[in-house]
Order: C-alpha cells, then sequence, then structure tokens
C-alpha cells in the first residue's frame, strides 16, 4: 500500500456553505480550533463556493492566527466556470475549463484567497468532456514543481477519465471526490471504488448524508432507511442517525475520507465520536438492502 490512502483523514471540514452560516472570521477560527482539538484538520473548498467568495472569507480567519495554517490541510478544486451575471462573468452556459492557463491561474487565485504559500491538494471539480490530459498534466507539474500545490487529484471522475489522467503523470493522484451515501451508492457498482482500492486512491465522499434528505425526505427509499438506520443504531450505541451512517461509510475498504458540511462543532464531535462505532457486515447490508428495497442475489 502506498501512502495516499494516508495523505487525507478520515473526517474533512466542508465549507461550501461557508457564507450560508453568517459567521464572522473570528466565529470561523474558533469553529476551526475546536475541529482541530478533536483531531479533524483538513479542510475541503472549491473556487466557485460561495460565488467565488468562501476561499477568501476562509482566508480572513487564517490571517487572524497565521500560526494555525501549519495544523490544517486545505483541499480545493477548479475547473467549474459558471455564468454569474450578477458578478459580470461572460458566457451564457456554464462551462468547464481544465486549460493549463486555467488550472494554474485558478490555483494562484487561491493562494491569494487562503493567504497562504501552498495549497495542499488540487482537485479537477469536474471531468471535462474537453479534457487534454497532457495539458493537465503541464498544469500539474508547473504548479508542483513551484511548490504551490503539495498533491493532486479529481472529482466526480468516472475510473477511465481517472485513468487517463494518471496514464500522463508520473506521480499518484491522491483523490477521487465523489458523491456517496447509503441514498446514493452507485460508486459502489460503477467501478469507482474498486479503482480506488486498486490504485491507492482515497475516496472523499460528499454529501455523505445525501444533502439532508435521509432526514427529511419522505420519499419509500428515504423512510425505508431512517428505519433501518435507527434499527441499527439501536444495535451499536449510536446516538443519532448520522453516526450510523459515518460509521457504515467508514466501514469501506477503500478507507474513504468523508466531507463534513456542517459548521456545528457539536456535529463535527459526533461524527468524531462514529469513528469508534463497529458495525458487522450483516448490519452493513441490511443498510444496503434499506436503500436499493431487496436483497442481495
Amino acid at each position: 500500500m502506498n501512502n495516499n490512502v494516508r495523505c487525507i483523514d478520515e473526517l474533512v471540514l466542508g465549507f461550501w456553505r461557508l457564507l450560508d452560516w453568517q459567521i464572522s472570521p473570528q466565529q470561523c477560527l474558533s469553529f476551526l480550533e475546536q475541529a482541530i482539538e478533536v483531531g479533524v484538520t483538513h479542510t475541503d473548498h472549491a473556487d466557485i463556493y460561495g460565488e467565488y467568495g468562501c476561499e477568501a472569507e476562509f482566508g480572513k480567519a487564517l490571517q487572524l492566527k497565521p500560526s494555525i495554517r501549519d495544523e490544517i490541510k486545505i483541499i480545493t478544486k477548479c475547473g467549474i466556470k459558471p455564468a454569474f451575471p450578477s458578478l459580470g462573468l461572460q458566457g451564457k452556459a456554464n462551462h468547464y475549463d481544465s486549460s493549463a492557463a486555467h488550472i494554474i491561474a485558478s490555483a494562484q487565485q487561491s493562494l491569494k484567497h487562503f493567504n497562504t504559500d501552498r495549497l495542499d491538494v488540487l482537485l479537477i471539480h469536474r471531468p471535462d468532456y474537453l479534457m487534454n490530459a497532457d495539458e493537465v498534466a503541464e498544469a500539474f507539474n508547473t504548479l508542483k514543481a513551484n511548490g504551490d500545490v503539495i498533491d493532486f487529484g479529481v472529482s466526480n471522475f468516472t475510473p477511465s477519465q481517472l485513468s487517463l489522467l494518471q496514464s500522463r503523470l508520473d506521480f499518484d493522484l491522491v483523490t477521487n471526490q465523489i458523491e456517496f451515501s447509503p441514498y446514493e451508492m452507485k460508486a459502489l457498482d460503477d467501478g469507482t471504488l474498486d479503482q480506488c482500492q486498486l490504485l491507492d486512491i482515497k475516496p472523499m465522499l460528499w454529501s455523505p448524508l445525501a444533502g439532508g434528505r435521509l432526514f427529511s425526505n419522505d420519499d419509500e427509499k428515504a423512510v425505508r432507511l431512517r428505519a433501518v438506520l435507527e434499527q441499527v443504531g439501536n444495535e451499536i450505541g449510536a446516538s443519532s442517525i448520522d453516526q450510523v451512517v459515518y460509521t457504515w461509510l467508514l466501514m469501506h475498504p477503500s478507507l474513504p475520507s468523508v466531507v463534513l458540511g456542517t459548521g456545528n462543532i457539536a456535529r463535527v464531535k459526533s461524527a468524531v465520536a462514529a469513528k469508534e462505532f463497529t458495525m458487522n457486515r450483516e448490519q452493513w447490508y441490511r443498510i444496503w438492502q434499506g436503500s436499493t428495497g431487496h436483497s442481495v442475489p
């Protein structure tokens, strides 16, 4: 096993809703300090989050205590170019740009936003149908040689798209950030998680709670899942559905990392506590069955 699966922690703080939390830089810093105290030190961002506002807002918090930069890892993404008329951006349609010029310019802008001299991990946010793998490799090599970015990965890539890019690189990609939850399990069957095991690439799981659908939706799948999650939770001693979900996700042999989309330190601590629970295979498959609505063959 190489070191890729150890590059990113099991739990990562997701800051895509940072502006929605309506907290001050000082409050953001306090939240980050409390998370560090319980062992959650990796942070997930993207250039477009908050209509290009979240990175800079997080950077304001780092400015209040520059020494905290060495206690955390910053993971961010680039490559989506949305049409934001309110920001005066040109273009009539959302589109992707994985050109070397855009990747390098975006990384340099992120460095400014975060007030830092390096990004720990840079991801291509979405697979670009016009992606030239050699050009992406050129950008990655330039950023790595300059010390601007330490490691690289992708987000939402299919196995073939990741393999294509990896074939052009002399170093290993460290992650594929994908949507995965008991509600959305496509990655179990499309080869994505298999490839992560094959290449020792650590998957990062976004929307692990299905964007709240596990708690609030009244569709048949959500109702069925809530019932089995509560049942298994009682069996393993969990105090909430989200703890059961995190335990279920972390049981996968690809050694995933779960992105937490909360600014509530109590929920972060709850996720940390979930790492101590043990779930057996029958319980894991019972949750799988709750999602699919049928037993395994």
